[in-house]
């Protein structure tokens, strides 16, 4: 509050996008530690979520739909085959390639995430009506198609390992 007047109250489009951040990033957060009882991150259940929505895609089709760089697919893929999420089979028509899929528990995971990604979101959109909530998501998918966000996939990913390499070059 200054001068007695809520800082949240202003309409403009500075206080909009700077309140959209804050709740990004509180969601964020928030997400990360539901996931950590799992023994995972956001990242590893983005991949499963990925890799669920089409099983036996190659690594390299999946880093160019996440945009992530193949050498950071790689060691989420091993850390979940490591949990014994993920399996890595040759591909049958292209033996250079491997194809990711679930194993058992994989996917009884991936349906744990699927509730604490609704759970949590129920909780963040709790002071909302059904109206509002819809109107809400119509409004952000709008702002997110003009940005050119992929559908489903969080632009962190494009950042992962990446932070490492500017470091050096810098």
């Amino acid at each position: 509050m200054t001068g007695g007047r809520d800082d949240r109250s202003g309409p403009g489009p500075g206080w909009t996008t700077f309140i959209l951040t804050q709740l990004g990033t509180l969601g964020s957060r928030q997400f990360a530690e539901r996931l950590k009882p799992l023994g995972l991150t956001p990242a590893h259940a983005g991949l499963l979520r990925a890799v669920g929505q089409e099983p036996g895609r190659s690594q390299q089709a999946l880093a160019a739909q996440l945009g992530l760089l193949p050498s950071r697919l790689v060691a989420l893929v091993d850390e979940l085959e490591r949990a014994g999420l993920m399996e890595r089979r040759r591909n049958p028509h292209d033996r250079r390639h491997h194809a990711l899929h679930f194993s058992a528990t994989g996917e009884d995971t991936l349906r744990k995430i699927g509730r604490i990604a609704h759970q949590h979101g129920q909780d963040m959109l709790e002071p909302l009506g059904e109206q509002d909530r819809a109107a809400l998501g119509q409004l952000l998918g709008r702002l997110a198609a003009h940005h050119g966000l992929t559908p489903k996939v969080h632009p962190g990913y494009r950042d992962l390992g990446r932070e490492h390499q500017r470091t050096e070059a810098g």
